[in-house]
């Protein structure tokens, strides 16, 4: 382990980083993120913090007079461009190049998510005030009459993959989920995608991190993530259901659409 990610490490083990518990396979990466920025946030304030107060220390005595120095000498640039390139290739840079392989390789790799076999589809659509979730019926088709369609209770099996399309139905929501570090907005006229695979059984609130309108504090559910057999009875159960429960007359319940391939 690197000194940099030993201290990383250790700043976080104090509870200086509190954020919830991750949840996820790949949660790990943003954590990662989050950790290294805040590591040179102290690091370098440290830095300027002992540097003024050796500045006080070696020029407390007032043995000469403060002069003036404009900064447009060769070694003033030098010093100034080293430090910034330091800032900018170390940190900014190391930033922006994990970010980019993250998001390539691992949250923006819909394709590889879509084509695995085992990747739960779920459609999910905000209005005010509620989330509503619609699964796949018997048929593996969206939008049709045996779907399953939630409301502020969605359930997902845990260790497989789930892919979301996400839209909107009035004015700009998001869909935040912290634990199962999801954040993506829900868009009227648009379908945004976001996926996950968690780790770890348990329930998640669900949030709204756009605020939405007068009632924003009710855009609150619930994200019931099972164990695997548990997911399928329940499925098993609610697509027995889903056929029953579907009515031509209900309007508001046909928000749905054909699934989007990427």
């Amino acid at each position: 382990m690197t000194s940099t990610s030993w201290l990383m490490a250790a700043v976080a083990q104090q509870g200086i980083l509190d954020r919830p518990v991750d949840q996820t396979v790949h949660g790990h990466r943003i954590d990662w993120l989050m950790d290294f920025s805040t590591f040179w946030i102290f690091a370098l304030f440290a830095l300027m913090a002992a540097w003024l107060f050796a500045a006080m220390i070696l020029h407390r005595d007032g043995k000469h007079k403060a002069v003036y120095e404009p900064g447009d000498k060769p070694k003033d640039w030098v010093v100034a461009l080293g430090i910034a390139g330091f800032v900018f290739v170390v940190v900014d840079g190391t930033l922006f190049t994990k970010s980019f392989i993250d998001v390539g390789q691992v949250f923006w790799n819909f394709k590889g998510v879509e084509e695995d076999p085992k990747t739960l589809r779920l459609e999910i659509n905000a209005r005010q005030w509620v989330w509503e979730g619609r699964y796949a019926g018997a048929d593996g088709k969206f939008n049709t009459e045996d779907d399953i369609v939630r409301l502020n209770d969605l359930r997902v099996p845990v260790g497989r993959p789930v892919l979301m399309q996400v839209a909107a139905a009035d004015v700009l929501h998001n869909l935040y989920i912290p634990q199962l570090r999801i954040k993506t907005d829900a868009v009227p006229g648009s379908i945004t995608q976001a996926w996950f695979e968690a780790k770890t059984p348990g329930s998640y609130e669900i949030a709204c991190a756009q605020h939405c309108g007068i009632n924003h504090y009710k855009m609150r559910a619930m994200m019931t993530v099972m164990p695997e057999a548990e997911f399928e009875q329940w499925l098993e159960l609610a697509q027995r259901d889903a056929k029953s429960l579907y009515s031509e007359e209900d309007a508001e319940a046909h928000w749905g659409w054909s699934w989007n391939q990427r």
